[in-house]
């Protein structure tokens, strides 16, 4: 599946454009990951994409993500695709056995933890994010609280990445996509 494919797929379910841009940020983790690893740069794009395409239509915990393997299946998608985004959800007890299965898993909460603090930021950019200023927000249990801290620091800890690093890494890999995430350069408006 082309990475044309995959969007295309993410759009025929996805409609609200935070989900659309959860994806994208995923995307670019997990393409940036697969760089640094030697991996097929286009197929950890689609997985990055396509995690979470079901989400929408079928949210609850007994649909999703079971209800999108499912269609990808049906759509011949390889099975270690499939796998990997059926590992990155704890509840479905699906091991995350590939390499490509641990960096989505490890990306997921984490992508979405950085864009909610960039968006706070007065600048609602990542161009001055850092990982002190992310750690401490996930010391802030009221602030994007339905984002899994445990599940960030086990996604680091599968990957056998130090959380600090990981997490320079995501903000790293997500900073040429932010406009795309619906976050500002920091030098906007500056000229």
């Amino acid at each position: 599946m082309t990475r044309q494919e995959a969007m295309e797929l993410l759009r025929e379910y996805t409609k609200r454009e935070n989900l659309i841009q959860h994806a994208l940020g995923v995307e670019a983790a997990m393409s940036a990951y697969a760089r640094h690893y030697g991996e097929d740069v286009e197929a950890w794009r689609a997985v990055g994409l396509l995690h979470d395409f079901d989400y929408e239509a079928f949210p609850t915990e007994e649909e999703h993500p079971w209800r999108g393997a499912d269609i990808l299946r049906e759509r011949g998608v390889r099975e270690e695709w499939v796998r990997a985004i059926l590992g990155h959800a704890d509840y479905t007890g699906v091991p995350r056995d590939s390499l490509m299965a641990r960096v989505l898993y490890a990306v997921d909460e984490l992508t979405g933890f950085i864009l909610a603090s960039a968006l706070v930021r007065p600048s609602r950019s990542l161009d001055d994010l850092n990982v002190k200023s992310v750690k401490k927000k996930m010391k802030d249990k009221r602030f994007a609280a339905a984002v899994s801290r445990e599940g960030i620091r086990q996604g680091a800890r599968e990957l056998g990445v130090d959380l600090d690093v990981h997490i320079g890494f995501v903000i790293e890999a997500m900073r040429p996509v932010q406009e795309d995430l619906g976050l500002k350069r920091a030098d906007e408006g500056n000229h």
